[in-house]
């Protein structure tokens, strides 16, 4: 069983060998590591060029998890997403060929792009971790992790993501553009290393990462921040600018990333600070605004934003054990 420190340990080098290749991104990154942690997927928003292939390909190569990449088209069907029997002449039968998602770590770029359909193909796969295929139910290889990207501003064309996928994802985050020292800094090591790729060493392996993953379940939560977490939780339910709050899934979502930011920060204990940390990302997506909200450019964000700072903090687990 692999400890926290190793835990902690091994997600230092890994953040540190992917910041070779992307600049500037630490807090992103570490929302992605978190994602990877707690076992979920992480739907990556933002606009073209700002390193969220580069990102998931990176993460693939430090941590030598099998890596396949689909790019979501408006002709992209299920069956080029999960595989299809082919007939063989030779054996006069028909053979199972496996598609990409077949994988460690799968990186659906521009997933609004496809058609409802298609986008279903992922559904089982995310959640039960398996793919049925003509009746046939084929597990998928742990740790099965899948990283989407979109854009936020391209609308023609798209097929905006259901509710019921977006809760499939542990958390959604942003990139942003980089500061002007870290822009150049981009341009400064492409011009040291004189090509445009960059070869990552790999830090673990995918068994190490499900070990890792397991863990997290040491990481101590107590029953006042557990509440805590209940609570924003269900101030996004009371919301009245809200059709739907966050689903229980969102609850969990805030536990397993909450306990990997722990690990992150060197503890075995989760506090207030850890929720706050993670609950925008957590949360956000999950919620679904009221139809004459829009034209007010109120976000799922501020939602979460504004249920931190209405539901009451509790003491963080040091306070605690301290005055006892």
């Amino acid at each position: 069983m692999t400890s926290l420190d190793e835990t902690r340990a091994r997600c230092d080098r890994i953040l540190a060998e992917v910041e070779r290749a992307v600049v500037g991104k630490r807090e992103p990154l570490e929302l992605i590591l978190l994602g990877i942690l707690a076992d979920g997927h992480v739907l990556i928003e933002d606009y073209p060029g700002l390193a969220k292939t580069l990102i998931a390909r990176s993460f693939a190569q430090v941590t030598s998890m099998r890596f396949s990449r689909i790019q979501f088209t408006p002709d992209l069907m299920p069956g080029d997403v999960t595989g299809s029997s082919i007939y063989n002449q030779r054996t006069s039968d028909f053979e199972f060929r496996p598609g990409p998602i077949f994988a460690n770590l799968l990186l659906a770029d521009e997933i609004n792009r496809a058609p409802p359909k298609t986008q279903a193909a992922l559904l089982e796969a995310m959640q039960e971790r398996q793919v049925t295929i003509e009746g046939r139910t084929n597990p998928l290889e742990r740790p099965f992790i899948v990283l989407a990207t979109q854009n936020p501003i391209e609308y023609e064309g798209t097929y905006p993501l259901p509710e019921a996928q977006l809760d499939r994802f542990v958390a959604r985050i942003g990139v942003g553009y980089p500061s002007r020292e870290d822009e150049w800094q981009v341009l400064a090591r492409r011009l040291e290393r004189q090509e445009d790729e960059i070869e990552l060493d790999a830090i673990v392996d995918g068994p190490t990462v499900v070990e890792m993953q397991r863990s997290l379940e040491e990481v101590h939560v107590s029953e006042p921040i557990g509440l805590y977490m209940v609570d924003i939780v269900a101030a996004t339910r009371a919301s009245q600018r809200l059709q739907v709050g966050a689903s229980p899934r969102g609850t969990l979502a805030l536990l397993k990333l909450a306990r990997g930011k722990a690990v992150l920060d060197g503890r075995d204990y989760v506090t207030p600070e850890d929720v706050k940390a993670v609950a925008v990302p957590a949360l956000a997506h999950r919620l679904t605004l009221r139809p004459e909200l829009w034209v007010q450019r109120i976000s799922g964000d501020q939602i979460v934003r504004e249920a931190l700072a209405t539901v009451p903090t509790p003491p963080a687990e040091d306070v605690v054990r301290a005055s006892a």
